[in-house]
């Protein structure tokens, strides 16, 4: 702080000014002001970027930091990889319904194909946990290439309905899941290089934009060529990028960052901390915590509630590591968002229906992913202050207000209205349960983490578009918007009920909350006090209890 002499006004006052630089990183100066009357004036005025423009910057930096782990090609071949997902759900639905003319039939392979997915999402996770994203993804994308053709080559061929079903249920099962383990990837890439929790969060959050935006695309592009041609080239299309795109991203030199035999060869695989017995291939010797590094901690301590470390219980030993049981609340408010997707996906199509504007539906569900992805993107500005629970019951309770003025919205505009405004809850749910499900889960399961995460969204989202569906045709709109504001009420209260953990290695207590710390000479959890804690790039801060 610097302060100027005083100096004497034209009317007899006396100023003196002060210079000082906010932990913001913005300049103020403060000028006191001594009258004739004896009274005294203070004026604050601030200079620089503001506080507004600083955080801006922040964030792209971030963001930067990100695609620095990355690279800028993994992100444009996870992207592609994971459109045919999008893409195939709804494509299946208009292909089947224009081969076959029946509604009932296309709604059979539809569900067969969530199912597929559902079943065998958690496997795929798994696999790639023990033997490497590599070839796992590489097999599944050909695999899902060629069901994808083959469900085609089925609808067109006018097949029964029970093997168009086994077909739908087949090209469920080959999914990649480019995109969980595209999570899984950039996390582990991330905790490599020793970023602190601030840029894994950013790298979430990029993540969950890709998948809102390719939920967005995919759909519209099925739309586009149903309207000039014909379903199946969108499904082509999207065999094509399969194959392609996903065969890409399994043979991305990043791939081995996930690596399960990475551990031992791992130039930062060596923890410090004295307690550590191994380590996680994606180790860092100086892992920070999640907005900091506690003071009495060294330079070269790992912090042990996220010790990477292969211990006597983990697969060295033959045994896997244990998913602690708060992950399961986690997963069931990931269900529950997918099933507030799918109740209101079916209330919009009953409304836009209802007004003779079914053209309409696609859009209005496009209007609230853009704006989800939009919200989802300024998550990494979010103060870290503002801990994952916060966070999580912000966006659970933003959900449930949100969607209420639904039940009594009856015209096409209010509609848009309301449905884009509901979109900013969305993406930052997604990605606090991701952080948190990354935080919660040993690092060697974590692409089955993912997986498992993606299938309870995605079995949420099938089974209540099949229950809403009914509710709208034989109750109206109102009846589909009911439940998803119902489930929304469940959601929050999961959020406002549930203690998530934070893993630890099975040496050391398992089941600490995210909410605390462990003293990192003690191996004891302990309340960070605001005052002992600094942020990574030394700027105090206080974390939300």
């Amino acid at each position: 702080m610097a302060t100027t002499p005083g100096m004497v006004g034209k009317e007899g006052t006396i100023h003196r000014a002060t210079d000082s630089l906010g932990t913001d990183g913005t300049f103020h100066r403060a000028v006191s002001a001594l009258g004739t009357d004896g009274t005294s004036h203070r004026a604050v005025s601030a200079l620089g970027a503001g506080d507004t423009r600083h955080r801006a910057d922040s964030t792209l930096r971030t963001y930067r930091r990100v695609v620095g782990l990355t690279g800028v090609a993994l992100p444009v071949v996870s992207f592609l990889g994971r459109l045919p997902t999008a893409t195939v759900q709804f494509g299946s639905l208009l292909l089947v319904a224009r081969t076959s003319g029946s509604l009932g039939t296309a709604g059979l392979v539809g569900g067969a194909l969530a199912v597929g997915q559902v079943a065998c999402g958690p496997l795929v996770g798994r696999l790639a946990d023990r033997h490497g994203q590599r070839t796992v993804v590489l097999v599944f994308s050909l695999a899902n290439a060629l069901a994808i053709a083959a469900l085609v080559s089925g609808a067109l061929s006018h097949l029964a309905p029970g093997p168009l079903a086994l077909l739908g249920a087949l090209a469920g099962a080959s999914v990649p899941l480019v995109g969980p383990l595209a999570r899984a990837r950039v996390v582990a890439l991330a905790r490599g290089s020793g970023a602190d929790d601030r840029t894994v969060n950013a790298a979430l959050s990029l993540e969950s934009t890709l998948d809102e935006i390719s939920f967005v695309l995919g759909p519209a592009l099925v739309g586009v060529a149903a309207v000039l041609a014909h379903p199946a080239y969108a499904l082509g299309g999207a065999a094509l990028l399969a194959a392609v795109c996903g065969s890409g991203f399994a043979l991305h030199p990043t791939a081995t960052a996930t690596h399960p035999r990475g551990a031992a060869t791992h130039p930062r695989a060596t923890a410090r901390h004295p307690t550590a017995t191994a380590t996680h291939p994606t180790a860092t010797a100086t892992h920070p915590t999640a907005t900091g590094t506690h003071p009495t901690a060294s330079a070269t301590t790992t912090h042990p509630a996220r010790d990477h470390a292969r211990t006597p219980g983990s697969r060295a030993s033959g045994a896997r590591p244990r998913i602690p049981r708060s992950v399961h609340a986690l997963r069931a408010a990931l269900a529950l968002q997918g099933a507030m997707f799918g109740a209101c996906q079916a209330g919009i199509t009953a409304l836009t229906e209802r007004l003779g504007r079914e053209d309409q539906a696609g859009l209005v569900y496009a209007a609230m992913g853009v704006m989800s992805a939009v919200a989802g993107l300024t998550m990494a500005a979010v103060p870290a202050r503002l801990g994952l629970r916060l966070r999580w019951r912000a966006a659970t309770a933003a959900a449930l207000l949100l969607s209420l003025p639904l039940l009594w919205t009856e015209n096409l505009w209010g509609l848009y209205a309301v449905v884009t405004v509901l979109g900013v809850a969305y993406a930052p749910h997604l990605i606090t349960v991701f952080a948190l499900t990354e935080r919660a889960v040993p690092p060697t399961r974590l692409a089955e983490a993912m997986a498992f995460a993606t299938s309870a969204i995605v079995g949420g989202q099938a089974l209540a578009v099949a229950v809403t569906g009914r509710l709208a045709e034989s109750y109206g709109p109102n009846a589909a918007f009911a439940v998803g504001s119902s489930v929304a009420a469940l959601a929050c209260a999961i959020a406002l009920t549930a203690r998530p953990t934070t893993y630890t290695a099975p040496e050391k207590a398992l089941g600490t909350r995210v909410d605390e710390e462990i003293e990192p000479h003690t191996g004891e959890p302990q309340t960070i006090e605001p005052h002992a804690r600094v942020h990574s790039e030394g700027e105090p801060h206080a974390r939300a209890l």
